[in-house]
């Protein structure tokens, strides 16, 4: 008996509890507390989706609150949406009867699709405010973002079906394709699309393609951005000049730039954001000068295109998640050429090929222990590990700098079937390279030779560079590349400081004065 009165005072006393009034919401009175008064959302390009921001609501008070109503002050109409604690209310728009308990807190995220249309025509801004009750308890959060217009290319897309473009082969001869358009001469919208404009950047989905016999010109001032695996194809025949010049200050006005199409911050140096420029076998003649390129998979892939040499000049490559610069049985000279981390190599003469460069820098920190700066070789190994080898005509590298965080930072793999009628043994003048010849693996091997030519060859010393992590790959006047160069015929640096014997500096900048450290 005693263990039922127990038993029955202790359901009691659940019933009761269960009963208690604990949550009583009153009505809000304006003393919300916000993590920031103004979001501002990053530029973003018209009629693209911006990231996600997060703004952070406290209810600091000792009350369980509700708030009436928490809007968009434009409306159902405005380009911005939210959502509240993970409620998407009326269209993301609007929302009633937000309950915050006592000191607690809740979390809204902001999303624009705006275009160049509804932004202030003067600063191009659009605006709006995330609003939270209403009269005397009326308290607002700004919203901005910067809206920049561009010129869109894009495949077109019919009965469900995305236009595409050839890429290349399979190993059946089946010819592979992905999503993209040959570019026009008479766009209705972007105009004549050979020759890019700088009034405004370039936004590409999918790939945009020159097809033979035709050239695309890209001048200095032109920005253009690729969205997430895309990026530019040459085909056969076709051709790319690219003719950016020096730049005064540090906006690069004169440069062009290829990048991703995310423009926050947080991206400025993100790998592998896009694909890569592709310069298909057979096409020809292509210049690269003052091209500042970062954040694609493949930076340029070059194939074949032996007989018409491609010249890079004074072009930068950063933050690729494969390789920078791929050669791929390619012709390539290249001077004042800086490429700086890479998932695999900075710099890949693949394939054999003939590959000169002077005055360049390539370093790569990407944090592996496997990637490399420079990779020289002349061979491929199928599926059926048969091995294929190709010439290599010659590789050659004058006052150039191969550095970076690994023990060894350049590898040189010869064909091991009939080499001597396939290879050219690499060629290292007046260099600066990170190479420590661990338990002395690399002694014997002829192509590596050049390891203790201490006339020719800096090995193992700090180039002094500004910021690897920024990009910065200037060097000091510490550097062990100080004067040690030979005049080869590349009068100025990148940023067209003059060269003069006897003080040639290793690598595509002569040496600056860093400022202090803070």
């Amino acid at each position: 008996m005693r263990k039922l009165i127990i038993l029955f005072f202790v359901g009691l006393a659940i019933t009761v509890s269960s009963c208690r009034q604990d949550f009583v919401f009153e009505p809000s009175t304006g003393d919300l507390v916000f993590s920031k008064d103004t979001i501002y959302l990053d530029t973003v390009f018209a009629n693209i989706g911006s990231s996600t921001y997060t703004l952070k609501v406290y209810n600091k008070s000792s009350k369980d609150i509700k708030i009436p109503t928490i809007r968009l002050a434009k409306g159902v109409g405005t380009k911005y949406r939210i959502t509240v604690d993970g409620m998407t209310g009326d269209e993301n728009r609007i929302f009633h009867d937000v309950e915050l308990l006592a000191k607690d807190s809740m979390y809204i995220f902001i999303e624009t699709t705006a275009g160049i249309g509804d932004a202030n025509p003067s600063d191009f801004l659009y605006t709006d405010q995330i609003e939270f009750d209403s009269g005397a308890n009326l308290q607002k959060v700004e919203l901005v973002t910067l809206i920049q217009d561009a010129y869109f290319i894009f495949p077109n897309k019919q009965n469900g079906i995305t236009e595409s473009i050839p890429i290349g082969f399979n190993e059946d001869g089946t010819v592979l394709e992905t999503n993209g358009r040959n570019l026009s001469h008479n766009h209705p919208d972007n105009g004549n699309e050979y020759l890019f404009k700088t009034d405004k950047p370039y936004v590409v989905y999918g790939y945009a393609s020159v097809p033979s016999g035709e050239t695309l010109t890209i001048p200095g001032g032109a920005r253009v951005h690729f969205h997430a695996n895309s990026g530019l194809v040459v085909q056969q025949g076709g051709t790319l000049h690219i003719t950016g010049s020096t730049s005064t200050t540090a906006a690069l006005e004169n440069e062009v730039i290829f990048e991703g199409d995310r423009l926050e911050p947080d991206f400025s140096d993100v790998p592998g954001q896009w694909g890569t420029v592709y310069l298909r076998q057979g096409s020809l003649n292509h210049t690269v000068k003052n091209l500042t390129l970062k954040n694609a998979v493949i930076g340029l892939l070059v194939e074949n295109n032996l007989g018409t040499p491609m010249t890079i000049e004074n072009t930068q490559i950063y933050d690729c998640s494969n390789v920078g610069l791929l050669g791929r049985a390619a012709s390539i000279e290249g001077k004042n050429v800086v490429i700086n981390t890479a998932g695999v190599a900075s710099l890949a003469c693949t394939l054999g090929g003939s590959y000169e460069f002077k005055h360049c820098t390539f370093n790569n920190n990407w944090s592996s222990s496997k990637q490399v700066a420079v990779l020289v070789n002349n061979y491929y190994t199928d599926d059926t590990n048969t091995q294929h080898a190709y010439d290599l005509q010659q590789a050659n590298f004058y006052n150039c700098i191969i550095f970076g965080s690994n023990q060894v930072e350049l590898l040189i793999n010869k064909s091991t079937i009939d080499p001597a009628n396939n290879w050219t043994t690499p060629i290292f003048s007046k260099c600066q390279i990170r190479f420590n010849n661990t338990n002395n693996q690399f002694t014997n091997n002829p192509d590596y030779a050049f390891i203790n030519d201490t006339n020719e060859i800096i090995k193992n010393q700090d180039p002094d560079f500004l910021d690897i992590n920024k990009n910065k790959l200037m060097i000091g006047e510490n550097s062990a590349g100080n004067g040690f160069g030979n005049n080869v015929g590349v009068p100025f640096d990148l940023i067209n400081t003059p060269r003069v014997l006897p003080n040639i500096d290793l690598g595509a900048y002569q040496h600056i004065t860093f400022p202090p450290a803070n």
